[in-house]
């Protein structure tokens, strides 16, 4: 039986590509998640993918995700990454394991971007390279999958 992952795209991301590819580079979410699907397959897990702006719509995808049968979460946050106690909470809440994914170093980029809220609640944070940031995570989900 397929291990079940949610994945959680964050507020803007849905501008990949388009939108400062400088940082972010110009794959678009769609192809973002062509390549997770790709891996998902290999690694005989079966995927969830949802791209949410708001911070409730986030909170309560991941406090349905164990009643929905995930047994873990990909979360690239995005903004929220760096203030939301709400989905901090969230995660911790559910305990299912939780990979914190980032196209970006965001330890390399402004100094308000340097802390995640997110991090210290996570199994583990990868961050700083681009689609490999979220291959590298998928793989992390699926090993700490229960």
């Amino acid at each position: 039986m397929a291990k079940k992952i949610l994945v959680i795209h964050g507020p803007n991301l849905d501008l990949l590509g388009e939108r400062e590819v400088e940082i972010y580079g110009k794959l678009t979410l769609d192809q973002i998640n062509d390549e997770l699907n790709k891996l998902a397959k290999e690694l005989g897990a079966e995927l969830s993918i949802v791209q949410l702006a708001g911070e409730g719509e986030i909170v309560k995808k991941i406090g349905s995700a164990k009643k929905e049968g995930f047994a873990a979460l990909l979360i690239n946050p995005a903004g929220y990454t760096h203030y939301s106690v709400a989905i901090r909470d969230a995660v911790a809440a559910v305990s299912i394991p939780t990979v914190e994914v980032h196209l970006s170093n965001i330890y390399a980029r402004e100094e308000f971007r340097h802390t995640s809220v997110i991090a210290a609640v996570a199994s583990g944070q990868v961050s700083g390279f681009g689609l490999n940031s979220y291959l590298l995570g998928l793989r992390a989900a699926v090993g700490l999958a229960k």
